[in-house]
């Protein structure tokens, strides 16, 4: 090669050195074999003083070390590292001999920095496995697994990963669903605070052990001070477990009822009249050409949603069968609960919310009276809604969905310790998106 490209008498070629790309390796060799490319390196020669006298120490030879690298052209790596070994010539020193050190291949490190990072931050963005991804570095599974859990835990480690969290989500989520009895759940907390543009990326902060508040509570005392401080919005589902923990270890902060939640109570209401009613007039459950079962989907919809052949769907079947008009009040009611999250503006779905809180208590249909009572007990937390800018756990739900589909790829987990570390990579919000166009 020209001698702008190659080290003469050397054997570096700086193209290789450059593809290559690790500082202070050079390409010696780079052979092509059935499993793979093999990238023979070393370090620059460069005089190195003893680590424990400084005497310029004396070559004590080689010593070859394999590593697996970084995927590279479609192929599996290995890199094989001529490493220099050193002895100080020094009679009265200690030291006998020592290896140089590189930082792209540490002390008895079967993968590179390289392979690790590459690793996982393939598990963090991509929806990929540990096992596929050994197999394309050609190491074991285990090999892997102990490297990339470790990189994990320094970045999990970092304390800025709990900075600037305004806005606190808490949810349940089973990691173990064939497992009946404890342990099958965790409570997950949610980073939902939205950016200057007032975007949300949630992220995932940690998961915990157990559905309670005491394993809420536990959490958040574990935080420090100005972790609990900044936390000024807290949504949660209607479970007086988590409001007791927010009670207790966020008194500043704010708790809001999860407008999701709230509607879902509407919506089991009206299901629970329906089956009510059927049994009451047919003496047995719904079948598929009864009027009620007929329009039970168009029932769990909101009325804004339904075009006018649907409402005369869904009135013709009230007409035939609710002879008391319990479902149809029932209907009326999750109209009436829907439309305060519906609202043009904050005010008037306020004013809706306190109207749904004085009337459902006093409703003559049980199931709605019964859910009046739940919402009035919930006073405070639901009308927080209106005055936080419509603070949502749904950011927790978007999490949740991503924690489930990582469990499917790994075909379920059975240690707790493994499934949190996956699951706080894959939901960390740095997953890199695909800017929406600007179609303005």
């Amino acid at each position: 090669m020209d001698d702008d490209r190659c080290a003469v008498g050397v054997g570096w070629c700086a193209r290789a050195d450059a593809m290559f790309g690790a500082e202070g390796l050079h390409v010696l060799d780079v052979h092509r074999g059935d499993h793979g490319l093999e990238i023979v390196v070393e370090t620059d020669p460069e005089p190195v003083g003893c680590p424990s006298c400084g005497v310029i120490a004396a070559g004590h030879g080689r010593r070859q070390v394999a590593a697996a690298d970084a995927p590279c052209f479609g192929l599996s790596v290995r890199v094989v590292w001529r490493k220099r070994v050193w002895r100080c010539p020094e009679p009265a020193c200690t030291a006998r001999t020592w290896s140089e050190t590189h930082p792209l291949i540490g002390p008895r490190a079967a993968l590179t920095s390289r392979a690790v990072t590459w690793a996982t931050d393939a598990l963090a963005h991509d929806d990929t496995t540990v096992s596929a991804l050994a197999r394309h570095l050609r190491v074991d599974w285990h090999t892997l697994w102990h490297a990339v859990a470790g990189e994990a835990r320094r970045r999990l480690a970092e304390p800025r990963r709990l900075v600037g969290v305004h806005t606190l989500g808490v949810d349940e989520h089973i990691w173990r669903p064939r497992h009946r009895g404890a342990g099958r759940a965790v409570t997950a907390m949610v980073d939902l605070t939205r950016d200057q543009h007032g975007q949300l990326h949630a992220r995932l902060l940690d998961v915990v052990p157990g559905r309670s508040g005491t394993a809420y509570a536990a959490w958040l005392a574990r935080q420090d001070t100005q972790f609990r401080a900044g936390v000024k919005h807290a949504a949660l589902d209607p479970f007086r477990g988590y409001a007791n923990a927010l009670r207790d270890e966020l008194p500043d902060a704010v708790a809001v009822l999860d407008a999701f939640h709230v509607v879902k109570l509407g919506t089991q209401v009206v299901d629970e009249v329906r089956r009510r009613c059927q049994q009451n007039t047919l003496g047995r459950r719904g079948h598929k050409d009864d009027p009620l079962y007929k329009i039970r989907g168009l029932l769990r919809h909101g009325r804004e949603h339904l075009t006018p052949t649907q409402i005369a769907r869904v009135q013709a079947g009230l007409a035939a069968g609710d002879p008391t008009d319990a479902v149809a009040v029932a209907w009326s009611c999750y109209q009436q609960l829907r439309s305060a999250y519906t609202a043009t503006n904050p005010a008037t779905g306020r004013q809706v919310a306190e109207q749904v809180l004085a009337s459902f208590p006093s409703c003559p249909i049980p199931e709605v009276a019964r859910l009046g009572r739940t919402l009035r007990a919930w006073r405070t937390q639901l009308l927080a809604y209106f005055s936080t800018a419509g603070v949502s756990n749904g950011g927790t739900e978007a999490i949740n969905l991503i924690i489930e589909k990582t469990r499917r790829l790994a075909h379920g987990f059975r240690s707790f310790r493994n499934y949190r570390i996956r699951i706080l990579l894959v939901a960390d919000a740095s997953r890199p998106y695909r800017p929406r166009p600007n179609h303005a």
